[in-house]
């Protein structure tokens, strides 16, 4: 597992390790044909930001190689903002005094509908908050059985589940998983998650290792940025990723950068705010660290920057989101988990996009081409 693994990797020698590195540290990892965790730390150090143009160039290069000229579009979904958890930063934490809804099955399926309305997405990203007296295995099964008669690929990110829940997911039709870590400082990670069962650490740590062992089609990785010093985090997901591809190494991996913003409204306020220049800097530096990897930003970043990252190391972005359940088919129906930067239509998402030289792509795979 490897919350074994990450327990031998010190948290605050990490961070000085990354700070430490030299100009001599970024060239010889800009040399380099495959790239190590060593060299990522170096690439997203300060001292590889006076070049940032060579690393756009580098992972523009490695992307289209890999990836060609395509965006790989998708639409996430909220079935239910129920939740149990505590989580200091979330909109749906349990103590916020707000409507919870919690779809039915006929009102999953009008959302479905609403959706196919907006564009051909065939790739759907379903949602829930972490309540199973609400939300548990076999409602989620039951969506996604409903799910394949609208969409070619299904991926679901909510509450962690067992290995033999992710196995019999997949014989509903599932394809992916989406599970963020939100930070893997262990030391601070209750502060962020006191109560609920995402207080659990290990737990939520080892769920990617359930989902290989369950032979998950995809699986999706982020860490929250804005909670714990984000070099330090992606620098642990980058191991985190590496493990994953050496140990279930037929699973195809996604990462993400979600990025926390300043409330207006006196909400929880994020401890790290990662600059632009510092989110393509970390892009572009896990591009050259891996070739292979789906870079995916959702509408929590705007417009000008997703079009600007589409040519440089970005394969995969949603479009259109609304993050509330039932926001399809009844707009405002429900508060939102977060607010969302790009607000523009799917059909001018993809406008933009080929304007600037990159086909969207509405589905990504079909089970008869395993």
């Amino acid at each position: 597992m490897f919350s074994d693994i990450i327990a031998n990797i010190p948290w605050n020698e990490t961070t000085e390790k990354i700070m430490s590195k030299t100009e001599s540290d970024v060239l010889r990892a800009l040399s380099k044909k495959r790239c190590d965790v060593d060299d990522l730390m170096a690439l997203i150090s300060p001292a590889a930001e006076p070049y940032l143009e060579v690393m756009a160039r580098l992972s523009q290069k490695y992307t289209l190689e890999r990836f060609g000229k395509t965006m790989q579009m998708f639409i996430p979904m909220y079935m239910t903002n129920s939740c149990t958890n505590s989580c200091v930063y979330c909109g749906f934490h349990v103590a916020n005094k707000m409507k919870r809804t919690v779809l039915n099955l006929e009102q999953i399926e009008e959302e479905y509908k609403a959706i196919k309305k907006l564009s051909p997405f065939d790739n759907i990203l379903l949602l829930t908050g972490e309540n199973p007296a609400v939300a548990d295995t076999e409602y989620i099964a039951r969506a996604i059985e409903l799910a394949r008669n609208y969409f070619a690929n299904i991926k679901i990110e909510v509450m962690p589940l067992s290995t033999e829940d992710y196995a019999y997911l997949t014989t509903k039709g599932l394809n992916g998983v989406i599970c963020f870590q939100e930070t893997y400082n262990k030391d601070r990670y209750k502060v962020y998650h006191p109560r609920g069962m995402k207080s659990n650490y290990e737990w939520r740590l080892n769920g990617y290792d359930r989902m290989g062992m369950a032979g998950v089609h995809s699986i999706g990785m982020g860490a929250l940025i804005g909670l714990e010093d984000w070099r330090t985090e992606v620098t642990m997901m980058a191991h985190h990723l590496r493990y994953l591809e050496k140990t279930y190494w037929k699973t195809k991996y996604s990462v993400n950068f979600p990025r926390m913003r300043p409330s207006e409204n006196g909400g929880f306020q994020p401890n790290v705010i990662m600059s632009d220049r510092e989110l393509a800097q970390v892009t572009f530096a896990f591009r050259i660290f891996d070739h292979d990897v789906d870079i995916s930003y959702s509408t929590r970043e705007p417009k000008e920057i997703r079009d600007n990252m589409a040519t440089l190391g970005v394969t995969t972005m949603s479009a259109e989101s609304h993050t509330e359940p039932g926001g399809y088919s009844h707009p405002h129906c429900a508060v939102e988990q977060f607010e969302v930067s790009d607000a523009r239509k799917a059909v001018d998402v993809a406008a933009d996009l080929r304007k600037i030289g990159r086909e969207p792509v509405w589905k990504d795979w079909d089970d008869v081409m395993n």
